[in-house]
């Protein structure tokens, strides 16, 4: 990102009495929300409680406040999110999804909610390379990655040689493994949106740092089933969360007031 937190603009477009009559009621459905938790601060397990918390966790609450529905949390694996939401076994997924015209072959997305860009995540004492041009000369340099992800694709096409199996890259489960494996010094690059790597960097103890510029920007949604009755509903709280205040209230809880605490 070109900022360490995205501030997206809001307005008040309609008096608030207006956006309550514009949302529907959804009478009380339970809706299952499926989610990774390995996103800080979108969403993740807090270390001091156990507690599964984050920008999501908030914003869904009050969607789902709004819509008057039921929130039925499940946790899954990044590589089985969309496949398991595309088949109906989820109606909601959420854990920072690039919004991608692929992936809307297989299942829906709400209206993005963030904009975020790629950034260069390393260790505090790396010298040996300072952006992309030069991680790629870096013959030596590992980068970690999630297959699948935008992450993955980011550091194949627009870092390195644009060869998938490229050995430079070491694979991993869980975008948190690979930064475990940053740190631990077994790779050198972890590319992520500025949101999560800002996180990283503020729980790190001076251990991480974010080099160079963004690498390219990209819209999060939420993923539904194709033809989600859920979609326009959740379409319209976002715009009234929108247009009252409530994102940049979030936004300053989460990308501002949670790291100065941490």
């Amino acid at each position: 990102m070109t900022r360490s937190f995205p501030i997206l603009v809001a307005a008040l477009l309609f008096p608030l009495s207006a956006w309550a009559q514009a949302l529907p009621d959804l009478g009380g459905r339970s809706v299952s929300v499926v989610t990774e938790n390995a996103y800080p601060p979108l969403q993740f397990v807090d270390p001091k409680t156990g507690k599964a918390i984050g920008w999501e966790y908030d914003a869904m609450a009050e969607i789902a406040k709004r819509l008057n529905f039921k929130v039925e949390y499940q946790n899954s694996s990044w590589d089985a999110m969309i496949p398991a939401v595309s088949e109906g076994q989820y109606n909601i997924g959420m854990t920072g999804i690039t919004i991608k015209e692929d992936r809307k072959q297989k299942v829906d997305f709400s209206d993005p909610y963030m904009r975020s860009e790629m950034r260069m995540l390393v260790r505090a004492d790396e010298n040996r390379f300072t952006d992309e041009k030069s991680f790629a000369a870096f013959e030596d340099g590992l980068a970690a990655a999630q297959p699948g992800t935008t992450p993955f694709y980011v550091t194949v096409y627009n870092v390195l040689d644009g060869n998938e199996q490229n050995p430079r890259i070491k694979l991993f489960e869980s975008f948190g493994a690979g930064i475990q494996a940053l740190k631990a010094g077994d790779v050198d690059l972890a590319l992520t949106d500025g949101v999560a790597a800002q996180g990283y960097v503020d729980s790190s103890g001076g251990k991480l740092k974010i080099i160079a510029g963004p690498l390219g920007a990209e819209e999060f949604g939420f993923i539904f089933a194709k033809g989600s009755d859920l979609v326009a509903p959740v379409n319209a709280a976002i715009a009234s969360m929108k247009a009252d205040g409530t994102i940049d209230a979030l936004n300053k809880k989460w990308f501002v007031d949670y790291k100065m605490g941490q």
